[in-house]
């Protein structure tokens, strides 16, 4: 059934230009968006939502998130406090990772898809680490972001740290996702990745081409141990491998990269994901775009899932540490649109379009949009919101599930994860 956006303020997230139209929505992964002067004509089974004094634009894109991440809001401190990045990942997010089943992997996966819907994004990319539940992973986590109605590319976090055995399971839960369904391939970092498994995801990339999802230099940890072992910078080596020969290659974080890696990168096809908070959280540094050249977009990694706070952090936080303004970072903020269109993605069409009532003390109109962008748009202001065509969220409210009940196993849910945490007994 179609969907009649009716008087409403749309503003084309492409070029900012605002125009008083309707818009009649059709349903469907390829369903088309038309803009119309007149409702004459208007099929009566429409499904007519009235936005008088709304705006409309083009809904929004994660570009790197972690759905195991979910559960961890509020768990109790680790056993031992992390001095540094690398215990950080150890005596946290590694024990959690360890310990999650299916129950735990679906609640957090339907917890993520929701906060995502509500908070205007249609489509996720994720990347995913459950090393003592891998095969079958990756079709939990896409089945829940169905049920809610949201778009995804996923990857399995494929990594020689808990050995051998457990990585080619990663490359086999990868390889036996990608032949049925558009993904990525998955890497946690250099420092974890062997290179026997890193030639193994690269051909993998190349027979399915496809592209590599990996953190890059979040730390210097990374960068040091790449030299030790190696002999060459993170970069260098993934750049050995082929692997920014690939336009659906992603590298995470880029903070301790030097001038070649930069020139490396600026030259390639790959695209950078900036991850600002996540940055500030874990205290490895700060983003700098100088070199880098336009393919940076932005991502929550698992943070949270609420884009238009990524891109305030991004300028609030840049300003001190990068070149980066309004237009910058709206252009990051939809960077991700054009990573999924270059590389003919589905699930990121026209008829994915959020409704925001903003009810702004001044005016907004396209000669200002980018001012309230930064200083006054949150996800609150989120109204509906349609993915392929579909009403997900209808005036904050999820519709596709029923969000209490999500909410309440994941409670529960979380609850066992931090208790077995607690006890080391994944």
């Amino acid at each position: 059934m179609s969907i009649l956006l009716k008087n409403a303020t749309y503003i084309n997230w492409e070029n900012l230009q605002f125009s008083k139209t309707n818009i009649l929505v059709e349903e469907g992964e390829n369903g088309s968006v038309k803009f119309l002067d007149s409702l004459e004509g208007i099929n009566p089974n429409s499904k007519i939502i009235d936005c008088t004094g709304k705006f409309v634009t083009k809904s929004f894109a994660v570009g790197h998130h972690h759905v195991y991440s979910a559960l961890s809001r509020g768990m109790p401190t680790p056993k031992k406090s992390p001095n540094n990045f690398y215990e950080i990942l150890k005596n946290i997010w590694w024990t959690l990772d360890k310990t999650l089943d299916k129950d735990m992997i679906e609640a957090s996966a339907l917890a993520t898809a929701i906060a995502c819907a509500k908070a205007g994004s249609t489509f996720v990319i994720d990347h995913h680490a459950s090393p003592n539940f891998i095969t079958g992973s990756l079709d939990i986590i896409a089945k829940a972001f169905e049920k809610v109605g949201i778009n995804h590319l996923l990857c399995y976090e494929i990594t020689d740290r808990d050995g051998i055995e457990k990585a080619e399971l990663g490359l086999s839960e990868t390889e036996n996702y990608l032949k049925q369904n558009q993904g990525l391939i998955g890497l946690h970092a250099s420092f974890t990745v062997g290179e026997n498994t890193l030639r193994k995801a690269s051909d993998l990339m190349n027979k399915y081409n496809s592209g590599i999802h990996i953190h890059v230099a979040e730390d210097n940890y990374d960068q040091e141990h790449c030299i030790k072992n190696y002999n060459k910078r993170v970069v260098e080596r993934l750049n050995d491998y082929g692997i920014l020969n690939s336009s659906k290659t992603i590298l995470g974080h880029c903070l301790k990269i030097n001038k070649n890696e930069r020139n490396l990168i600026k030259n390639s096809k790959a695209f950078i994901v900036q991850n600002t908070e996540s940055n500030l959280n874990n205290n490895v540094g700060y983003f700098n775009s100088e070199g880098l050249g336009k393919n940076i977009m932005l991502g929550t990694d698992g943070m949270h899932s609420d884009m238009i706070r990524s891109a305030q952090a991004a300028y609030f936080v840049g300003q001190g540490f990068d070149k980066i303004d309004f237009q910058s970072s709206y252009e990051r903020f939809r960077n991700v649109h054009n990573y999924l269109k270059t590389n003919n993605f589905k699930g990121d069409g026209k008829n994915n379009l959020v409704v925001f009532d903003y009810d702004s003390p001044t005016e907004m109109n396209e000669n200002n949009f980018l001012g309230h962008f930064i200083f006054g748009l949150n996800s609150k202001y989120i109204q509906h919101v349609i993915s392929n065509g579909k009403l997900i969220v209808k005036d904050g409210k999820i519709k596709t599930v029923n969000e209490k009940e999500i909410l309440d196993f994941s409670k529960e849910i979380a609850n066992r994860l931090w208790d077995r945490m607690q006890s080391n007994k994944p």
